[in-house]
């Protein structure tokens, strides 16, 4: 049976009150899954469910915002579905250039597209270039929007950049292999310079990572809702955010 409007009101706000600001996340990541199941329930296009799930990136931006989230990262495009049939993958990437559009215009947050981008339809890379510069000097939260992303993709991108630097430095591959460290990964990923997430939340009842930031998130803290991605609500995100709070996290151990 639903909740009555007004006390599921009062359970959201009571929420958000008990939530301790210093032991909220500080990079949040998220696999925004589940908008395909979403339309097939309603009989709807997988069209229709992916522009929900735009609707809904933009709607949880605000939340962020409004705890003063810093970082966010929402897998969006993985490389596997650009290889997605042209009938269905057309749409989503035109569904994915008007969420730039509307990123841009509601001035939310300062966006980041990591991933292989010159993997992607010359179109929607310019595109995403663009909306890097136009929001560039916008507040926070920082967005990490990965599309054309694989998180095995991206290893192998900064090693191959470590490699190269160190080539056209002329020095010797045999002692770089002695040399090479976790710092020398990390300062070539996609999100180099930023902290790695604290939190990783998928939606859908799916648990797994699906290689969303492989080599970031050896120490997050998972949470996987059943919400589907266009049903997730901002009562979803603050009992993740309680969840996240009442965890000791432990780092190495």
């Amino acid at each position: 049976m639903p909740k009555p409007r007004p006390l599921y009101r009062f359970y959201e706000r009571r929420l958000a009150a008990d939530l301790d600001p210093r032991r909220l996340p500080k990079h949040v990541g998220v696999l925004v899954d589940g908008n395909r199941r979403w339309a097939k329930q309603f009989g709807a296009s997988t069209a229709d469910g992916h522009k929900a799930g735009a609707q809904k990136i933009v709607e949880f931006l605000g939340w962020c915002r409004e705890l003063d989230i810093e970082v966010v990262t929402l897998y969006i495009l993985s490389t596997e579905n650009l290889k997605r049939p042209a009938a269905e993958l057309e749409p989503l990437l035109e569904i994915i250039s008007d969420l730039m559009d509307t990123l841009s215009e509601t001035g939310i947050c300062r966006v980041q597209p990591v991933g292989a981008l010159e993997m992607l339809p010359p179109r929607l890379a310019a595109c995403l270039a663009d909306l890097t510069e136009r929001t560039a000097d916008n507040a926070g939260p920082h967005l990490n929007i990965a599309v054309g992303y694989g998180g095995r993709q991206e290893i192998v991108d900064a090693v191959r950049e470590v490699l190269t630097e160190a080539l056209d430095a002329g020095a010797d591959v045999r002692e770089l292999a002695q040399q090479l460290s976790v710092e020398h990964i990390s300062e070539h990923l996609y999100t180099r310079g930023q902290p790695d997430p604290d939190l990783l939340i998928r939606t859908s009842g799916e648990q797994r990572l699906s290689g969303f930031l492989m080599w970031q998130s050896a120490y997050s803290e998972y949470y996987f809702c059943e919400a589907l991605w266009p049903d997730f609500r901002r009562v979803d995100f603050l009992r993740a955010l309680r969840d996240y709070a009442s965890r000791q996290r432990r780092f190495g151990g």
